[in-house]
C-alpha cells in the first residue's frame, strides 16, 4: 500500500480524539439520567472531594470524570499538533472552538455533578459536548479532503444523464423453459420483488421504536401485526419500485437481472402483487390503530411515488430527502404502541434519516458509472467523488450526534452506549479508509460498516429496553 493510501498520524489522532469525545458524550448522556450522578456529589472524586467511591454508581461517575480528563488532554494535544503542522485556517479554527469549549463543558459537568443541576443545565452540558464533537468532525473532514481530495474532480455539467434505452428486441431474458425450474425461478422472482434486504433492516427499525415506546410490557399481538404490516408494506413499495424502474433497470449492470427487467414476471402481475401486499399490510396496521395504518400508507406512497418518480431521477438530494422513507418505520413502530407520534419516535426517525446518506452514498460511489448510465443524478455523478466522501463524513458525524442524544432516553443504558461507541469506531474507520483508498472495495466496506452500525445500534436498543 502506498503512502497516499495510508492515513497519516494527524488524521488518526483527529479520528481518535473525535471518538473519545463521542464516548464522553454518550456516557455523559446515560450517566445524567441514572443514579451515577447523585452517587458522587463531591469534586473531583467523592466524599470530601478526595475519597474513593463506595458504590458501583459512584465508580461510574468517577470513571466518567477520568475519561473526561484523558479526552481533554487528547483535544489539547490534537489542537497543538494541528497548529504546529500548519493545517489550514478552517481546520485550526474548528480545533480552536473545540479546545475553547472543552473547559466550559467540564465546568458544566462539575456543576451538574456537585449540585444535581437542572434539566436545562444538563441539556446545555450535552449540547456543548455535541458542538465540541462537531468541531472535531469538521476538522477531520477538511483534513481528509486536503489530503485525499481531487480539486479537478468536477463532473461535466453539460453531460447528459438520459442515455437512450436499448431497443426492446435487444432484450433476451434467460428464462427457464423447464416447468419446475420456471416455477422455482418465478417464486424467487416474486420474493425478490419485495426487496428482502431492505425488509429486515426496516423491520428492525420498527422493532426498536416499539421497544423504546413500550419496554418489556409490549403486547405480542401488536408487535406481530406491526411487523407483519411493515414487512408487507416494504414488499409492496419494493414491487412498485421494480415496476416503475423496469426500463432503467435494463441499462444498469446491477439491476439488469431483476424480474421485470428480464420479463420473468409480467408487469400486470407485479402490479397486482404489489396492490395485494399493500392491502394486506394496511389491514394489519388497521388492527393496531388508524395512525399506524395512515403512516404505513404514507410510507408506501412516499417510496413508490415521491422517491422513485420525483426525487430519484430529478435531484441530487434524492438520497437525503429519500431518507424519510427509512425513517417512517420508526414513527410507525412508536405509533403502534402509543397511538401518537412521540418524541422518542421522532428521535429514532431522525437517527435513521441522518444515517441514510452516510450509508447510501457509499453504494453510490461503488456504482457511480451504473447510476450515470441509468440517468440518475446521484451525488458522485453530479458533484464528484471528493464531495461525496466529504458528505459521507458530515452525515456520519450528524448520525453519531443523534445517536448520542438518544442515549439520554431513560429506557436506554450501557448496552446501547458501549456497543454503539464500539461500532461507531468501526464505521468511522471504514469511512477514513475510503478517503485514502478510493476504490470500489473500500466503498463496499464502508457500506457494509454502515449496515453493521445501524443493525447493532437497533439491536442494542431492543436488548436494553426489553431487558428485565
Amino acid at each position: 500500500m502506498s503512502d497516499t493510501e495510508t492515513p497519516d498520524r494527524f488524521t488518526g489522532l483527529l479520528a481518535a480524539t473525535a471518538m473519545g469525545v463521542y464516548l464522553l458524550l454518550a456516557v455523559g448522556a446515560t450517566t445524567a439520567i441514572t443514579d451515577a450522578t447523585a452517587a458522587c456529589t463531591a469534586w473531583p472524586v467523592c466524599g470530601d472531594g478526595w475519597t474513593l467511591p463506595t458504590t458501583t454508581d459512584g465508580y461510574v461517575a468517577v470513571g466518567h470524570r477520568l475519561v473526561a480528563f484523558v479526552v481533554g488532554v487528547l483535544v489539547v494535544a490534537t489542537a497543538v499538533v494541528g497548529w504546529r503542522r500548519g493545517e489550514s485556517r478552517r481546520v485550526r479554527a474548528a480545533l480552536g472552538v473545540s479546545v475553547l469549549l472543552y473547559p466550559v463543558q467540564s465546568a458544566l459537568g462539575a456543576v451538574v455533578a456537585t449540585t444535581g443541576g437542572t434539566i436545562a443545565l444538563s441539556a446545555l452540558h450535552l449540547v456543548v459536548a455535541m458542538v465540541i464533537f462537531a468541531g472535531l468532525v469538521a476538522a477531520l473532514a477538511w483534513t481528509l479532503e486536503a489530503r485525499t481530495g481531487d480539486p479537478d474532480d468536477v463532473p461535466d455539467s453539460t453531460a447528459t444523464l438520459e442515455p437512450d434505452l436499448p431497443p426492446a428486441d435487444d432484450r433476451q431474458p434467460n428464462v427457464p423453459t423447464d416447468p419446475v425450474a420456471r416455477a422455482k425461478a418465478t417464486a424467487a422472482a416474486y420474493f425478490r420483488l419485495t426487496k428482502p434486504r431492505l425488509m429486515w433492516l426496516l423491520c428492525l427499525v420498527a422493532s426498536a421504536a416499539m421497544a423504546l415506546a413500550g419496554g418489556p410490557g409490549l403486547d405480542p399481538q401488536t408487535v406481530l401485526a406491526t411487523l407483519g404490516g411493515g414487512a408487507l408494506s416494504i414488499g409492496a413499495s419494493g414491487t412498485f419500485n421494480h415496476v416503475l424502474e423496469r426500463d432503467i433497470d435494463r441499462r444498469m449492470n446491477r439491476t439488469s437481472d431483476r424480474p421485470l427487467a428480464t420479463d420473468l414476471v409480467p408487469v400486470r402481475n407485479a402490479i397486482a402483487f404489489g396492490v395485494l401486499l399493500a392491502a394486506v399490510s394496511l389491514a394489519l396496521f388497521a388492527t393496531v390503530n388508524l395512525l399506524a395504518a395512515a403512516l404505513g400508507l404514507a410510507a408506501i406512497l412516499f417510496y413508490s411515488v415521491v422517491y422513485t418518480l420525483i426525487l430519484k431521477p430529478n435531484t441530487v438530494q434524492n438520497t437525503v430527502i429519500g431518507g424519510a422513507a427509512g425513517a417512517l418505520p420508526a414513527l410507525i413502530g412508536w405509533a403502534a404502541v402509543t397511538g401518537e407520534i412521540g418524541l422518542g419516535g421522532l428521535a429514532l426517525a431522525t437517527l435513521i434519516f441522518l444515517w441514510t446518506p452516510a450509508h447510501f452514498y457509499n453504494l453510490a460511489l461503488a456504482y457511480k458509472d451504473d447510476y450515470e448510465r441509468g440517468g440518475f443524478p446521484m451525488m458522485p455523478v453530479v458533484r464528484g467523488e471528493t464531495t461525496t466522501r466529504r458528505h459521507i463524513l458530515w452525515y456520519l458525524g450528524a448520525t453519531f450526534v443523534a445517536a448520542g442524544a438518544l442515549a439520554a432516553s431513560e429506557a436506554l443504558g450501557w448496552v446501547y452506549v458501549l456497543s454503539g461507541v464500539a461500532v461507531s469506531a468501526v464505521f468511522l474507520w471504514a469511512v477514513v479508509r475510503l478517503h485514502y483508498e478510493q476504490t470500489e472495495s473500500a466503498a463496499f466496506r464502508a457500506f457494509h460498516a454502515s449496515n453493521a452500525y445501524l443493525g447493532v445500534t437497533l439491536l442494542a436498543i431492543v436488548v436494553d429496553t426489553l431487558a428485565i
